[in-house]
């Protein structure tokens, strides 16, 4: 996931990149409880969401047009956009540029264009890096299914039928981001909430995990941006 967190006994608070906050608390956690935590922790929040409402406001809505900067598995690559005749189109990296050929310079027209390739590169590279990182996985015998899903809050989750679900705009990243990501929702099909086996298992089989979750962090308002 793509936020800042804070834990108070059995309670986590979320603040995400768009400045939303989101509480996690056990079924059976009295609301006085929850209360206490977000009360505790209320300057920490405050502070965390005008951060990240500040950071919102230095980051423009993409105009699709050429010269714009395109985030791809972590490098940038400047946006080129080509008039082509008829009904050709297409979208591939040459020379260290993001090459659009379409019929219509319209920004919706090259979204939709991009958004569709960079679909395409996260089915296959997602998986490949799913296979990999499920290899290396002492207690995981067989490569878990993988669905993706657009999501506006977080990078990947796992469903209680074993399934890793990760957001497509994750190949935007860095590789070892997108390793992240995978070994926190595979370290799910052990302990299916953020308990302190549930990091135990995570510190075992990425012991750098945090710095690279910062990293991630830091880019996502930048990968996001639509």
């Amino acid at each position: 996931m793509f936020h800042l967190a804070e834990k108070h006994g059995k309670i986590s608070i979320h603040v995400h990149p768009n400045g939303s906050i989101q509480v996690d608390a056990p079924a059976d956690a009295r609301d006085s409880e929850i209360k206490a935590a977000v009360l505790k922790r209320a300057r920490w929040i405050v502070d965390h969401v005008e951060d990240a409402n500040n950071r919102l406001k230095h980051i423009l809505p993409r105009e699709y047009v050429s010269g714009e900067s395109h985030y791809y598995l972590g490098r940038r690559y400047l946006l080129k956009v080509l008039p082509v005749s008829g009904n050709k189109q297409s979208v591939k990296l040459l020379r260290g540029k993001l090459q659009v050929e379409s019929a219509s310079p319209n920004a919706d027209r090259i979204r939709l264009l991009l958004d569709e390739w960079y679909r395409s590169r996260a089915a296959d590279v997602l998986y490949s890096r799913l296979e990999a990182v499920s290899e290396a996985v002492p207690w995981l015998y067989v490569t878990p299914s993988m669905k993706l899903l657009t999501m506006k809050k977080q990078w990947g989750s796992c469903s209680a039928s074993g399934k890793i679900i990760l957001n497509p705009r994750l190949i935007k990243a860095p590789r070892e981001c997108i390793d992240y990501v995978i070994t926190h929702e595979i370290c799910h099909l052990r302990e299916h909430n953020h308990s302190r086996r549930f990091y135990r298992e995570l510190d075992q089989l990425l012991p750098n995990w945090r710095s690279i979750k910062g990293r991630l962090d830091g880019m996502a308002e930048a990968i996001l941006a639509r």
